[in-house]
């Protein structure tokens, strides 16, 4: 099992070579989930994006004269490969990341960038990852697990060192897992020196591998989901890192898909962060009320990376404002009389709602005849207003649905 003093060793050895980021505190959302403080750590600035350098950085300076000079191979969902090409590169290590076909085309891009062989295979991490096994044991290469090796957890690990730096009054911490490397040496480093403080780990509902296993007691294989977390999206955690969490991490809190669009959208509006699905599910916890036990508390949320695709950005977007109440759909059935839709428009700009698109619908719809189903997406302000303007809606005789 990883020690503290393996982190403090990793520590040095990475030195600055990897940056110390920032962990700010942040007043709007302490006052929205009520905690006495709330900090966001920011690994989302790292060169590559994510926390995954340091693990990376820490097993490749552990490595010998001979196993450099073989190579190194990987499986990842994109940040690990990102991080281990790198800084790989830059010691002239060669380097073969094995990547599922559907990783997002910015973390291929950019990890063939730093100079990495890519190969694309199977359509989850678990897929790639016995692909990269079976290379390795064709290629001799040294084999580089993105969570369950006590290198790599050490590396990410100097991570809680830096925290008991930065916020030593904390008292509980938020950590997304995956397979779990992140939070085994986040933890570790944390409550060996200050056991007082707790760590809660949050996974995307999706594939909630953790939980069920740390639920059931023994390792635990979930069916493979579709989550916009990806790189947290792990059938099967690690048993290394299984032993540490069951040691040193007090609870485990699942969010779904629209709770994490929500807080990704909420980090780019009020924190000006960009943050991908992995790296907003502690926000996304906190901001749903998973945590009751985090109010009157110093919060540190960890946002363990910023490598979201772009041309997913939008419909990540569109998902927050809709569980935000910022975005609905109605549909009002009223009667097909001239006049009636220049009437609905006016209502919903007496309420001030903003139209997006409108559909005028008599043939497809279960309107009676002499009737006309209108489906109306609008921009509103929030959950308060949409209940006002429906209720506005409705004083005037039509019937009123909000689509799900």
């Amino acid at each position: 099992m990883v020690t503290l003093q393996d982190i403090e060793a990793a520590q040095q050895r990475i030195g600055d070579a990897v940056h110390r980021t920032p962990c700010p505190r942040s007043e709007h959302f302490k006052d929205l989930t009520d905690c006495a403080a709330l900090y966001f750590k920011l690994e989302n600035l790292q060169r590559t994006g994510a926390f995954k350098e340091r693990g990376a950085l820490n097993t490749l300076l552990s490595l010998t004269p001979e196993e450099r000079a073989r190579g190194v191979i990987a499986a990842s969902a994109g940040n690990h490969a990102q991080g281990l090409a790198y800084h790989a590169g830059r010691r002239g290590v060669s380097t073969t990341i094995v990547m599922p076909e559907r990783t997002p085309i910015i973390k291929v891009t950019r990890t063939r960038s730093y100079g990495a062989e890519v190969v694309l295979h199977g359509t989850n991490f678990d897929e790639a990852n016995a692909e990269a096994v079976r290379l390795q044991q064709r290629d001799n290469r040294v084999f580089v697990h993105p969570f369950n090796d006590p290198r790599v957890i050490a590396g990410q690990g100097t991570i809680g060192l830096e925290l008991l730096e930065q916020c030593p009054q904390m008292d509980l911490v938020l950590v997304p897992i995956g397979g779990g490397g992140l939070i085994s040496g986040v933890a570790c480093a944390i409550k060996e020196i200050n056991p007082r403080i707790k760590i809660i780990g949050v996974q995307a509902s999706a594939i909630a591998s953790m939980k069920a296993s740390v639920d059931a007691g023994v390792l635990t294989e979930v069916p493979a989901g579709t989550t916009i977390a990806d790189g947290i999206a792990v059938k099967r955690p690690g048993d290394y890192t299984f032993g540490m969490i069951r040691r040193y991490v007090d609870d485990i809190l699942t969010v779904d898909e629209e709770e994490i669009a929500n807080a990704i959208l909420l980090l780019l509006e009020r924190e000006k962060t960009v943050s991908e699905g992995a790296g907003a599910v502690g926000l996304a916890a906190l901001i749903n009320a998973k945590l009751p036990s985090a109010r009157g508390r110093k919060v540190v949320a960890l946002l363990s990376g910023g490598n979201i695709d772009v041309n997913l950005v939008s419909r990540i977007i569109e998902r927050g404002l809709v569980k935000g109440g910022r975005l609905v759909r109605l549909v009002v059935r009223m009667p097909d009389r001239p006049g009636m839709l220049a009437r609905l428009t006016a209502e919903i700009a007496q309420q001030s709602a903003n139209v997006v698109e409108i559909y005028h619908n008599r043939a497809f719809s279960k309107a009676g005849l002499g009737e006309v189903a209108v489906e109306v997406t609008l921009e509103t302000r929030g959950r308060n207003h949409i209940e006002e303007l429906m209720a506005s809606l409705a004083q005037n005789g039509w019937q009123v649905v909000e689509e799900t």
